[in-house]
């Protein structure tokens, strides 16, 4: 059933489309943009995807140039579309979706059925140097128009080895001439095709070949990391159908509007993934989201998380909150509970499935919300846009989406078996590829309440660094390294000097680089291993190490470990005959803490051009590890 917004009343607040729309009338899209992705936001969550479509036509109008001139700083993204069947109905939606994350889009779309030619033609819109995403939407006439009539489950067979062929050679030509990310989609499986067979065994067989080449559109997407495939399959059997018969006869339209918002929404997780925007924290609330109850109310035997039906509901979301903190996904509770109390039920309740030792922070107090999600960030050493903040109470969502924006809020109902779903719903937590440091993270960071405790009881600062033991090892990065790095890349914004964002492929490309330098940053102490903590970037011209760029994680901060890295970079430059070493420093609004970091090492300050500091270290007197730190570095000419 459609929906038709109605306008708002006197003295109520207007629907969120509503206020596009007015933004538009009063022609002021541009000027107020920042505006635009907070109603987005609000309209998802709402699940009212019609008005969310209508919402990504409002934008669609926006003039891209006149945002950029008010807000030069908007993210951007240029997606050029190309597929078999129509997609005139991928347009809004993929506005919409991209515009939730403050990203403005401009869409190309490509001609009927013109999906070979683009892909083979070099020349083509697709391969446009200003080109971000390139999609390549497929649909079952893919395979169908490889049939005749009449066919066999062995034709389909033939067809999906010879489809298969024909798009990994292609796919192959597009990462080759294109540094855009190329988007491919797995293809649902029609009744009607299945049941033009009327044996049981050819249904089988034509399934299992169906299969076969989504199978195969997969497995590129392992075999090439600028390859991605949307599965669609997941989305059809959510209950979005795959089109309207109609529309796919008339208007030759083989996916409907309804799966192609839902493949735009999937599309825009996957690029906010890409730009390294990966949420680090998710914070539950408990009352009514961990449990049934409310535990200042009904006490802990009037609490559920098992044994009634209600209950089981609750259990089964604390799995996938365990699940995902088992991904290095850091959990935290916000509670308006006494602490006390809450934690004795962490520790001991029968139905509990998350304990104590699953999460980073627990804050239970009768704070603010919004106050508490402040705590926890900094207790964290994270910016507020790390979180993922849920809740069922609308006062509290609405409260911390108005006071802190940058938090990701998912609201739920009193309906708990669809709280797994609504969690799920925006993938804020997609990554490209686990790490071991990931797997570990939860771990590394409940032990920093152990370093607290040490800093504490020092006298000093001095002290406590001493009582610390940092252990820093420097050395080349290996292919082993590769993910680590690109995602400290691609999430690390406090200390990332120069905030180059590179992807796992541009580090491999890196590291075969002739005269480039990929290091990696390693640190432990008495507490235990940190892990790969940062890298440094640099490359060799002539008598001159250029440092690209250097990135630290945010978890290790003031111990001295980035003067041990750069004193040792130095000392091998110095050892390896350079005469000397530059650097830049380019300011955004998150690194600005550490804009004094190459004068603190010597460095002299040589140009300040178009927000771009540059520094140069003649490699005279080169500057000390701290004492504090015991420094393994096998680069020649390093301290020790």
């Amino acid at each position: 059933m459609t929906t038709v917004s109605s306008p708002a009343t006197p003295g109520t607040r207007p629907s969120p489309l509503a206020a596009l729309r007015t933004l538009r009338r009063e022609g002021q899209l541009a000027a107020r943009y920042p505006r635009i992705a907070p109603l987005l936001a609000e309209l998802a969550g709402t699940g009212a995807e019609t008005d969310l479509r209508r919402a990504g036509s409002v934008l669609a109008q926006l003039d891209r140039d006149q945002v950029l001139a008010a807000w030069p700083d908007t993210e951007t993204a240029v997606i050029a579309v190309t597929g078999h069947s129509t997609l005139g109905g991928l347009g809004d939606p993929l506005a919409a979706e991209f515009g939730r994350h403050g990203v403005l889009t401009e869409v190309r779309p490509g001609d009927f059925d013109a999906y070979q030619r683009d892909l083979r033609d070099t020349g083509s819109p697709l391969y446009a140097t200003d080109v971000d995403l390139a999609l390549c939407v497929l649909d079952p006439q893919v395979l169908l128009d490889e049939l005749g009539c009449p066919w066999q489950a062995e034709d389909l067979a033939r067809a999906v080895g010879r489809k298969l062929a024909e798009i990994e050679r292609l796919a192959g030509t597009f990462t080759t001439h294109s540094s855009a990310d190329l988007v491919l989609n797995t293809v649902p499986l029609p009744r009607a095709v299945t049941h033009q067979l009327v044996d049981h065994e050819s249904r089988a067989r034509a399934g299992l070949a169906w299969r076969d080449f989504n199978s195969g559109l997969l497995r590129l997407s392992l075999a090439d990391p600028r390859v991605h495939v949307v599965d669609l399959d997941p989305l059809v059997a959510a209950g979005t159908a795959l089109n309207d018969a109609r529309m796919a006869a008339y208007a030759k339209a083989a996916l409907g509007d309804d799966l192609l918002a839902r493949y735009a929404r999937e599309v825009a997780h996957l690029s906010r993934m890409l730009r390294g925007r990966t949420r680090k924290v998710l914070v539950v609330d408990a009352d009514n989201t961990l449990w049934d109850g409310v535990l200042g109310d009904d006490g802990p035997d009037g609490i559920a998380a098992a044994t009634t039906f209600r209950g089981e509901a609750f259990g089964t979301f604390q799995r996938l909150v365990r699940q995902l903190g088992s991904q290095g996904v850091l959990l935290a509770v916000s509670s308006k509970n006494d602490h006390d109390d809450l934690v004795r039920v962490v520790r001991e309740h029968p139905d509990m499935v998350l304990r104590e030792e699953d999460f980073a922070r627990i804050n239970a107090n009768w704070r603010p919300k919004d106050a508490n999600l402040e705590d926890i960030a900094r207790g964290l050493n994270l910016g507020v846009d790390s979180l993922v903040f849920v809740d069922d109470s609308p006062f509290e969502c609405g409260l911390v989406a108005a006071g802190l924006p940058q938090v990701a809020v998912v609201r739920l109902d009193d309906e708990p078996a669809l709280h797994v779903e609504k969690l799920l719903a925006d993938g804020w937590f997609d990554t490209a590829r686990l790490t071991d440091e990931d797997r570990a993270r939860a771990v590394r960071y409940r032990t920093e309440a152990d370093r607290a405790g040490l800093l504490e009881s020092a006298g000093s600062q001095e002290e406590y660094l001493g009582r610390l033991g940092v252990r820093v090892t420097l050395a080349e990065a290996t292919s082993g390294d590769v993910d680590r790095i690109a995602q400290l890349s691609l999430r690390t914004n406090q200390f990332n000097l120069t905030t180059i964002r590179l992807r796992a492929a541009d580090v491999t490309g890196r590291l075969a680089g002739p005269g480039h330098l990929v290091l990696v940053i390693r640190s432990s102490d008495l507490f235990g291993d940190n892990g790969v903590v940062g890298a440094v970037f640099a490359r060799r011209d002539g008598d001159t190490l250029c440092v690209d760029n250097m990135l630290l994680s945010c978890r290790v901060f003031a111990r001295g470990i980035e003067q041990a890295a750069v004193a040792a970079l130095l000392g091998h430059a110095r050892a390896t005959g350079a005469a000397q070493v530059t650097a830049a420093y380019r300011p955004t609004a998150k690194n600005r803490n550490v804009r004094g970091f190459w004068p603190s090492l010597g460095f002299t300050t040589t140009s300040a051009v178009d927000d771009e500091v540059r520094f140069r270290h003649g490699l005279r007197d080169l500057p000390a590890v701290p004492a504090h730190i015991s420094l393994d570095c096998a680069l020649e000419g390093s301290h020790r």
